[in-house]
């Protein structure tokens, strides 16, 4: 299933992508698309006959496809050829960081370029969602029932506020959980429907022009293992995300100088079988 949410910021209204393409209203079904839904109601929206459903006119605007996320944490360096275009060791562990939930939105939502920003960045990620909570896994194989699916992300970064001002692991929230940081969507994916989320290609353009072409084939740690790893310091509740790193192209590892993003860019991103999403770069409004 490709689930949705549409309508203006705030108001949401959930939905279902049909064969076709189209979006479906599920207000009838389901209340919204949230945690509770992830983890108690996904059969009951297996059930519904979608040609019944009502059929959403025009284009809407997309909302982040899960409402009320509690938990929004991202796994940096976990790209191994990421990790050796900006030169990196490889990582023994997974690095673990948080975004502010509030930062999350529509996947395409402007980016809001912050205050006092230098050195804006974009990586497209794969982002897993929570379905059941999971608390101290026993073993990675655990993990796979406790994945509702996936989306795409845009882990949107300021490099001066995460690495200039403060420089550990430890200090790179400051430069992840800005206003609008955090697009995701278009929908999200059910887990039945991902076959191997190690073997997604992945991709990233600015203004047209190509940045990112890589794949999951290249994460050091996989999405079941870093559900299982998070677990160890985390309750991860339904709902939750997390993104899980990004492959090369991105701006701070450009030779001989990064191209940060700016206000009037433009951001295309996909991975495969998860859709595509667009957001354009926009100048902060006091």
């Amino acid at each position: 299933m490709k689930l949705v949410r549409f309508g203006p910021a705030g108001r949401e209204k959930p939905g279902i992508v049909d064969s076709k393409g189209q979006i479906r209203n599920l207000s009838k079904i389901v209340p919204d698309i949230n945690g509770e839904v992830l983890a108690n109601s996904l059969a009951k929206i297996r059930k519904a006959k979608l040609e019944k459903l009502p059929l959403v006119k025009g284009k809407p605007r997309l909302g982040p496809p899960v409402a009320g996320t509690r938990h929004y944490i991202g796994v940096g360096l976990n790209y191994s050829d990421h990790a050796n275009e900006i030169g990196m060791p490889i990582p023994k562990e997974p690095i673990l960081f948080t975004k502010a939930p509030n930062c999350i939105c529509g996947p395409n939502d402007n980016i809001i370029v912050p205050k006092d920003s230098k050195k804006l960045d974009y990586e497209c990620e794969l982002n897993i969602v929570i379905g059941k909570r999971a608390r101290y896994l026993k073993s990675e194989k655990d993990a796979k029932n406790h994945i509702a699916g996936y989306t795409v992300a845009n882990d949107v970064s300021e490099r001066s506020f995460q690495i200039d001002r403060g420089g550990n692991p430890a200090q790179w929230n400051k430069g992840k959980g800005a206003e609008n940081f955090g697009p995701v969507g278009p929908w999200l994916v059910t887990r039945d429907e991902i076959k191997d989320p190690q073997n997604l290609k992945m991709w990233l353009s600015v203004n047209g022009q190509k940045r990112q072409n890589g794949s999951t084939r290249t994460m050091i740690f996989g999405a079941e293992y870093i559900v299982w790893y998070c677990s160890q310091f985390y309750v991860l509740e339904p709902g939750d995300m997390i993104c899980t790193g990004t492959p090369p192209g991105v701006a701070i590892g450009m030779k001989p100088e990064p191209v940060w993003l700016k206000a009037g860019d433009v951001v295309a991103l996909g991975i495969e079988g998860l859709g595509e999403m667009k957001q354009k770069v926009v100048n902060y409004k006091k």
